[in-house]
């Protein structure tokens, strides 16, 4: 017998910061709403990303929300990079203060969202045979939250523990003595190779491509610190907001080849020193010049062979296949100097490339290799992986992922031409992934609370993306990327780390300020590229 189907102004996907703030939001305006998470509690992408070593690469007194003075002020991070089980608790802590969990279903997988063209209201079904339906569907469903399995024969065969790093196990792991096959080095695995080094017997680290990271230069947050950026809070979120990154931290305006070679060795010297992801700052034109990044990049690989002791494993830790910063450039504590570690050795598997996984361990084309658990830092099929995991269809029955066969469109990010009232937060055509996340989350939610009062004031009970408005927002954020080095690289921007998956570069790339101007500009010219409209019943009711 089908269970009974709930009704709500909205439903919203996924309880991580974004559906979190966009609940908190819908009750402000006074909307029935609904979260669905698939969880078991709150924290999206830190709920599920467990492994050792997690920890976020934005600094804890940036990566918070702003909407709440109070929660601001009292909140305390006792890092500079807060850890996966202190941003879980943040995440809680908000659950709590605001009262969300009593609106939030936990254990709700949605498998399938349908479009009711006749009464404009969308129709989700959850995998449990229950259903909901709502005027507006918001998917907050996150950028990295579906976890990359590889395509390796045998996989199924390994008879000890395969964990990914992206749906880690909830009890800890205990890899003391063990022998320990780490395949990928990504930025989990970055984070993660050297806790798991400080425990185990043996670690190997399978390598394909290699990434550059620097020092994260974590430290304890003094209370000096601390009350720096809070006593001063309105003005460093108001500036941040006009970034291109959404991350306050000093930009250098000048250009990487108009200073002496000492002044450019001395800068970078410095940035590196002060650690962190603002390494990308030190001079104006990283992203955009090649000559300019090859002396960002030539000093890292100094950096690596000063720090490696082998000369072999530091050469085939230099990444040289893509610019410096066109993957999302890593931050790390003590990795480079793990591989000095007695027990731990890097395999190159472009040399030798992976043949299979055995029941013991794992075969190369030249040897193999017996472990007693394996780890697997494959990353995630990011920015559309989650959201195509849900049968969406829009208008006509047309499907979300038949819409993004040649790769994902959308106006602003915001939303799909065909599929009315349908948001995406942080969606593909967003800074999203290229940003500081928590600024992001709540451009957007600011933004959709905000369209729909517009509407309700308007008498609106539907808004879509027009297709023209759509197509002219693909090809801007096509130029601005193309203006860049990011498609200089194969990476998960560009969707290279899944089989089959189109190869568009997915991000906004032109910066959080800007695009958060667009966005103002459209909602002040009454949502220009959008259509309003009044649903059937509603427009014979006035």
């Amino acid at each position: 017998m089908p269970k009974q189907a709930t009704r709500v102004d909205a439903v919203i996907v996924g309880a991580g910061f974004a559906g979190l703030y966009m609940l908190h939001r819908l009750r402000g305006l006074g909307l029935s709403a609904i979260v669905l998470e698939a969880g078991e509690d709150v924290g999206g992408t830190w709920y599920w990303n467990r492994y050792p070593g997690a920890r976020c690469d934005v600094e804890s007194m940036q990566y918070s929300y702003s909407f709440d003075e109070a929660l601001q002020q009292d909140w305390r991070w006792s890092e500079r990079y807060a850890t996966q089980p202190e941003i879980l608790r943040y995440a809680n802590h908000v659950a709590d203060r605001f009262d969300l969990r009593r609106d939030i279903r936990f254990d709700a997988r949605v498998s399938a969202a349908r479009y009711d063209e006749a009464a404009s209201l969308w129709h989700l079904m959850l995998q449990d045979g229950s259903s909901v339906t709502a005027r507006f569907c918001i998917m907050a469903t996150g950028c990295l939250s579906s976890a990359k399995r590889p395509e390796i024969p045998g996989l199924d065969d390994f008879r000890g523990p395969a964990y990914h790093t992206g749906h880690w196990p909830h009890d800890p792991v205990d890899f003391t003595g063990l022998r320990v096959g780490v395949i990928g080095t990504g930025s989990s695995a970055i984070q993660s190779i050297p806790v798991i080094a400080a425990q185990a017997a043996q670690v190997t680290v399978f390598q394909r491509t290699p990434n550059f990271s620097v020092p994260a230069h974590n430290r304890p947050i003094d209370e000096a610190y601390e009350r720096s950026w809070k006593d001063d809070y309105a003005a460093r979120r108001r500036h941040a907001r006009t970034l291109r990154t959404g991350i306050d931290y000093p930009l250098n305006p000048l250009s990487a080849l108009e200073v002496s070679a000492e002044d450019r060795e001395r800068q970078y010297e410095t940035s590196w020193a002060a650690g962190g992801t603002a390494f990308m700052a030190a001079f104006s034109d990283l992203l955009r010049d090649e000559d300019a990044n090859a002396t960002a990049r030539d000093f890292v690989h100094r950096q690596i062979r000063r720090i490696v002791q082998d000369p072999k494993t530091a050469d085939l830790l230099c990444p040289t296949n893509h610019p410096i910063g066109t993957k999302r450039i890593c931050v790390d504590t003590d990795y480079y100097a793990t591989f000095n570690r007695p027990n731990v050795r890097l395999v190159d598997l472009r040399a030798t490339p992976i043949d299979r996984i055995t029941e013991h361990g794992l075969r190369t084309t030249t040897e193999d290799f017996s472990f007693d658990a394996l780890v697997l830092a494959t990353g995630f099929d990011a920015m559309t992986g989650a959201l195509l995991a849900i049968d969406i269809a829009g208008r006509g029955g047309v499907t979300l992922r038949d819409a993004w066969a040649d790769g994902p469109v959308s106006y602003l990010g915001l939303m799909v031409a065909g599929f009315p009232n349908l948001f995406t937060i942080t969606g593909p055509g967003s800074p999203s992934v290229l940003s500081n996340m928590m600024v992001s989350i709540e451009q957007h939610v600011d933004w959709i609370a905000d369209a729909l009062a517009a509407m309700r004031a308007r008498g609106a009970t539907s808004i879509e993306a027009a297709p023209d408005a759509q197509d002219d927002w693909v090809r801007q954020v096509a130029e601005v990327g193309a203006s860049t080095l990011y498609p200089r690289a194969n990476s998960w921007y560009m969707g290279v780390n899944v089989p089959g998956k189109p190869q568009v570069f997915m991000p906004y790339v032109g910066g959080v300020g800007t695009y958060r101007e667009i966005c103002d500009d459209i909602a002040a010219r009454g949502y220009a590229g959008f259509r309003l409209t009044a649903a059937p019943e509603a427009a014979a009711a006035e």
